[in-house]
Order: C-alpha cells, then structure tokens, then sequence
C-alpha cells in the first residue's frame, strides 16, 4: 500500500489557473500525462516552461552543461527573506566561491568525524518515541533538527537558541509556499517584492538566532577553544583560490540553507520511510531484524551493514522526494527533442515525476525497495534518480543523508513497531513533500531482541 498521488489537473494555460493551484499545491497543479511525457511545454501568460522527464535531458542540464542552465533567479523570491544568498540560490562565481569552502566539510573523513554526535542523535531520537497514534512528521523533524544541531554547532536541540530556532523554523514551514508570487512574473529588479507577515517574521527570527549562533561561534575560534564540528570547519576554511573565509553575514545564510537542507529534507524522507515500513510489515519485519546487530553506541563501520535500511531509504526518495522540482533557465536558445527553446525560459526538472516515470520503472508507484538491486533499478538509478540533484551542483550533504536517514529509521525500528492509521496521508509540496494532513502512525513497543533471528 502506499499513499496517493495528488490528483493532477489536466493542463490549462491561465496565469491565474496557475498562481491558485501552485500556491496551494505544486504537485496537484500538473498534468497526470507527466508521468509519462518525456517533455512537456507550459506557457501561463509571461511564463515559458518546459519539464524534461527525458533522462539524456537531465543529463545535459545537470551534469553536462550545467554552466549553460543555471539556477533561475526566480527560485530566490519565495526564500530570499530566510536563505539571502545561500549557496542553495547562487550562481557563476560567487557559488564556487561557496562551494570551494563547503564541500571539505561534507567529505568521507569528516562523516567519520561526526558519526558519533549524528548516533547521539539517533539514540535520543529512539527514546522519544511515544506510544499510541501519532502524527510523525513533528518527531522525525526534532530527530533530523537535533543531527544538524549537534553536528554543526555541537549542541542538543534542548539547548536554548536551539529550541528556539527549531521551533521558528516549524513556524516558517508552515507559512511559507514554495512558489511565491515573484517567481511566477517576472518581476524587474526595482518592484517591491511580497511576502507574507508571518514567513518574513519567522525568516527574520530565524535568522537572528543563527547570527546569536555564528557569532558565539567565532569568539570561541578567536580564544582558540572552539569545538571541532561542521560550523568551525566551515568558518575557519579559506576558499583556496582567492584566501578568503566566510564573513558572518555569508555565514548566516550558509547556516540557514543547512538547517533548511539538512532539516527539513531529512525530516520529510524520514516521515515517508516511517509511513511505507508501516504500512509493508513484511519490509518493517527485516529492516528491524538488521537493525538488531546495531549496538546502543554504534560505530561509523557499521552503517556499511545497514544494507536494507539503505535500500528502504533510497526507495523513499524515489517515492517521495524531499524536494519535488528544481528549476534552471536557459541562458541562450536551445533545440530539445526537436522543440525550439528560448533564451530565459524555465527547464524544470522534476524528480516527482521523474522517480516515478512510467517509461522509467517498473511497477513506478510501487514500494519496492529490493529493485536497487535489478539491472533496470540500477539502470535508472544513474539515469533518473536524482533526489539531491546531480553533476557539479549535487547536494553537499547527500552523503551526509545516506548516513543519518538509514542510522535513525534502524534506532527507531530495533526498538518500536509502526502501524498503518486511517486515512492515508496524501503528500503535499510545502518547503518540502509533507503529508497535507500530517502523517499518522501507531507506535508500539517492539518485542525484546531475543525474540529475532537476523
């Protein structure tokens, strides 16, 4: 079993059409035929689009040609007020410039570096978990908030700021729609932009405890007694071409796409594995009894051991990617399956449609996470997985997630067991692929180990 699709209206071409259905739901707002269609045009008044479901597509704008299409300016409307000019939004030389300091914090060593807070986090994680019916997404959202907090700035979520900033950023999911009015106009530099009250305060209150954060931070490295996690990595790393380190207004931003990045993305997949695994006892029943080997104090090693709690992940990201679409703009005319593409037209990707192409896979809505191991799920995982994106501009925490997402879901299932509630959650695009309603489980206490035979 698995949770609907949102149902897809069939296309139409008015602006208004648009703006009512994006900003209630992205994925709704679509034609059912995309998850078939290789390619497919949108005109809405000023807006040229095209969605390439075309893996070779994908290929050229990520991976290729990535210089070609980069990130449309549009994307920075809804999330400028919390992101500023993130590594998440920029282009050309001020985002290698960003990933030049960024990507020697994400590297194999330093994972192995911070396993130990992320398995911290893990085991508190696991011994939150209430009993009886639940919504989960709030538990896995404290789960993946208190890893970024530990791993960045070495603190619990139950310290102070960042109790508070975890609840702000609860607040700002909530009132922020992921299209803004700005990103469906194109609106010149000079036009006053819009948000709403509430996402503009939760962004500035946000943004305010990270810079009480980043400037504590940087006092302890100037004494010399900083501790050794992701944020003093990330600080004290000049860019190796031009000298330069991050200044704290840089940093802030930076600090706010991995909150977001590494918050909300996590907290999304672990909240749909959560679902699926409840509602696949059979693939609940395995997952838990390899969970078994894991010890209360895990070490880096034994995630490699983790293989069907990787599977069961990498099969929700499929399913339910975190972040449904990416946009690009095309920066000169281009010809893409024999269609004219102009100059400033948006190239959506979307990995919703993608991941679930019916062209692509087989059996495409169905949760099947052995299918990583078939030549066609292996196949299309190079061709048309890309739930972190791919080529030069792939996630920098993508490795990070792998590690976290299994470590977590194997904590939670060695200890409890999930059921199936009703009605089953519908997904929903927010900041990122959330239930529209929440997502419910029931969660009970799992028989003791001795009851297993891994």
């Amino acid at each position: 079993m698995t949770p609907p699709k949102p149902e897809s209206s069939e296309a139409r071409t008015g602006l208004l059409h648009y703006i009512r259905h994006f900003r209630r739901d992205l994925l709704s707002a679509l034609p059912a035929r995309l998850y078939r269609a290789w390619m497919a045009e949108f005109r809405a008044g000023p807006i040229h689009s095209f969605l390439c479901n075309d893996p070779d597509l994908v290929n050229l704008v990520l991976r290729e040609r990535p210089g070609d299409f980069p990130k449309s300016d549009r994307l920075r409307e809804g999330l400028a007020p919390l992101l500023g000019r993130s590594v998440f939004v920029t282009n050309g030389e001020e985002w290698q410039h960003q990933r030049r300091i960024i990507d020697p914090a994400f590297e194999g060593g330093r994972l192995r570096e911070i396993f130990p807070q992320m398995a911290d986090a893990a085991r508190a994680a696991a011994r939150r978990m209430p009993q009886g019916e639940v919504d989960i997404e709030p538990l896995t959202s404290h789960a993946a908030a208190d890893v970024i907090f530990r791993t960045l700035f070495s603190i619990p979520i139950e310290d102070e700021t960042a109790a508070q900033v975890f609840a702000a950023f609860r607040d700002h999911q909530q009132a922020q729609p992921i299209v803004n009015i700005g990103a469906l106009l194109p609106l010149p530099g000079w036009f006053p932009r819009f948000h709403s009250r509430r996402a503009t305060t939760t962004a500035a209150r946000i943004r305010g405890l990270i810079e009480t954060l980043v400037d504590t931070r940087a006092r302890e490295i100037e004494a010399g007694n900083a501790p050794d996690d992701l944020a003093t990595k990330i600080m004290t790393t000049p860019d190796p071409q031009t000298g330069k380190c991050f200044s704290r207004s840089e940093m802030v931003d930076q600090v706010a796409i991995f909150f977001l990045a590494g918050h909300e993305t996590s907290a999304s997949a672990l909240a749909w594995a959560s679902w699926l695994l409840a509602a696949h006892p059979d693939w609940q029943e395995r997952l838990a009894a390899e969970a078994l080997t894991l010890s209360d104090t895990p070490s880096f090693s034994d995630i490699s051991e983790l293989k069907l709690s990787r599977a069961v992940f990498r099969e929700t990201l499929r399913l339910y990617p975190p972040v449904p679409m990416m946009v690009r703009e095309t920066t000169r005319a281009e010809k893409f399956r024999d269609r004219n593409v102009p100059k400033g037209a948006q190239i959506v990707l979307s990995p919703w449609h993608l991941h679930r192409h019916e062209r692509l896979w087989d059996n495409p809505d169905g949760f099947d996470p052995a299918r990583w191991e078939t030549p066609n799920g292996k196949a299309c995982q190079r061709n048309a997985f890309i739930p972190f994106s791919a080529g030069a501009r792939v996630c920098p925490g993508a490795g990070f997630a792998m590690v976290e997402g299994p470590l977590i879901l194997s904590m939670i299932l060695r200890d409890h067991r999930l059921e199936v509630t009703e009605p089953a959650p519908v997904p929903a695009a927010r900041l990122t692929v959330r239930g529209q309603d929440g997502i419910r489980v029931r969660i009970s206490p799992r028989a003791p180990a001795s009851s297993f035979r891994p």
